[in-house]
């Protein structure tokens, strides 16, 4: 499976230019039928707390977006949305589309981000999600629940050998975001995507590094600081393949897992 994360220079709160700026960075790319497009967290407002302002109905403006996207292309879409959640709160989803152009799931981020006020805007999420993406078994998360290993943990006994990471992480903390992506991968055995913005909101400033890396941990894959698009060709059977030569994952201690 091809793989495409844009690293995307967002436009803060400027759906219209964010769509239009994604068409653009990948009419540069051969996508091919069957392949993968990754795009970061919230990725058509940036990382705003605006909820009354951004957020969306189910079937809103990005939703219809991704969904073009994906049908465009005839690949498979992740990106992130805002849509309104209960009692005036917003909802941090990624939703996943088919190559067909139908939105098939949908991941609620689990953790919001209290060290950003996230928390008393968004409800957070129950429940971790598996998706079949050709050969591969993928979960999705959203930038903050990569500091929880549990979670990734969960979504490997779930069967996932793809797990991806969607975000506006802060490029003060890019050490953290290439180590932790590289730690989740190693620990579970399964390649590990990780698609960050570039550019700077009214709050902060992103540095990108998005990765893409294989099931030993090595990183085969690096955006670099500046808007791009990072590619990578995926092999199914490689996690398969490295987690019998190197059985860490039954080894591990189920009654531990809670």
């Amino acid at each position: 499976m091809r793989v495409n994360g844009v690293q995307l220079n967002i436009q803060w709160e400027d759906k219209p230019a964010n769509f239009k700026r994604v068409d653009a960075l990948l009419d540069a790319q051969s996508i091919g039928p069957g392949g993968l497009i990754v795009l970061p967290e919230m990725f058509s407002t940036g990382f705003s707390m605006n909820v009354s302002t951004i957020a969306e109905e189910e079937d809103g403006p990005t939703a219809v977006f991704l969904r073009e996207l994906a049908a465009k292309r005839q690949a498979w879409v992740i990106g992130g949305v805002v849509r309104k959640a209960e009692n005036g709160f917003g909802a941090n989803e990624a939703l996943v589309c088919s190559p067909d152009g139908k939105i098939t799931s949908c991941y609620r981020k689990m953790h919001p981000f209290s060290y950003g006020n996230e928390n008393n805007h968004y409800q957070p999420g129950g429940e971790i999600v598996t998706i079949s993406l050709g050969d591969f078994t993928a979960a999705p998360f959203i930038c903050y629940d990569l500091r929880f290993p549990e979670l990734f943990r969960h979504g490997s006994q779930l069967g996932a050998d793809l797990l991806i990471v969607i975000a506006c992480w802060p490029a003060s903390r890019e050490a953290h975001w290439m180590t932790l992506l590289q730690a989740r991968a190693i620990e579970n055995q399964a390649y590990v995507i990780g698609v960050n913005r570039v550019g700077a909101d009214p709050i902060t400033s992103y540095s990108g590094r998005s990765l893409i890396i294989n099931p030993l941990g090595e990183i085969i894959a690096d955006g670099g600081n500046e808007e791009t698009v990072v590619r990578a060709d995926l092999d199914s059977a490689l996690p398969r393949e490295y987690r019998e030569r190197f059985p860490a994952l039954r080894d591990r201690r189920r009654e531990y897992l809670v």
